[in-house]
C-alpha cells in the first residue's frame, strides 16, 4: 500500500485544506515576507487540527472495535452447531465406520471391532461436547443466555 492509498491520503486530497494552502500562499504574496511565520503558523494549526480529528476518529473506531470484540467474547458463538453440519458429521462418521470396522475386525477380531467403535463413539462425543459444552456440566442454556 503506498502512502497515497493510506487513510491519511484524504488529508493530502482534502479540498478545504488545499484552499487554505492557496489562500495562505496568496496572503504571503500580498503581505510580504514579514508575515511568513504568522501565516505558516496559522496554516500549520489548521493542518494539526485535521490530523487531530483523524486520530480521534481512529481511536474511537478502535475502541468501538475492542468493545465489540469483548462483547462477542462474552457470548461464545456456536461453531458447527447447525443441524446440517451435525447431520453431515454423523453421516461421514458412519460411512467411515464401515471400512474402519472391517480393518479393525480383520486385524484384531472382536477386540479390534470394539476398539474401532469406541474410537468412533469417542470422536462423535468429542464433537458433541465441543459444540455443546453444557453436555458435560448438565446445565441447560436458557434463551436469555443467548
Amino acid at each position: 500500500m503506498s502512502t497515497l492509498d493510506s487513510p491519511d491520503a484524504s488529508l493530502k486530497k482534502d479540498a478545504d485544506l488545499r484552499k487554505e494552502l492557496d489562500a495562505t500562499v496568496r496572503a504571503r504574496t500580498d503581505l510580504g515576507a514579514d508575515y511568513d511565520s504568522a501565516l505558516v503558523d496559522s496554516f500549520l494549526e489548521k493542518v494539526e487540527q485535521r490530523i487531530d480529528d483523524a486520530v480521534d476518529r481512529r481511536v474511537r473506531r478502535h475502541l468501538a472495535e475492542q468493545r465489540m470484540e469483548t462483547a462477542r467474547g462474552a457470548r461464545r458463538p456456536k461453531t458447527a452447531d447447525s443441524w446440517p453440519e451435525r447431520f453431515g458429521f454423523a453421516i461421514v462418521s458412519l460411512v467411515l465406520a464401515i471400512p474402519l470396522t472391517a480393518v479393525g475386525g480383520g486385524i484384531a477380531g472382536t477386540a479390534g471391532t470394539l476398539a474401532t467403535w469406541a474410537g468412533i463413539v469417542g470422536v462423535n462425543f468429542a464433537q458433541a461436547v465441543r459444540t455443546n459444552p453444557e453436555l458435560l456440566t448438565g446445565r441447560r442454556r436458557t434463551s436469555s443466555e443467548d
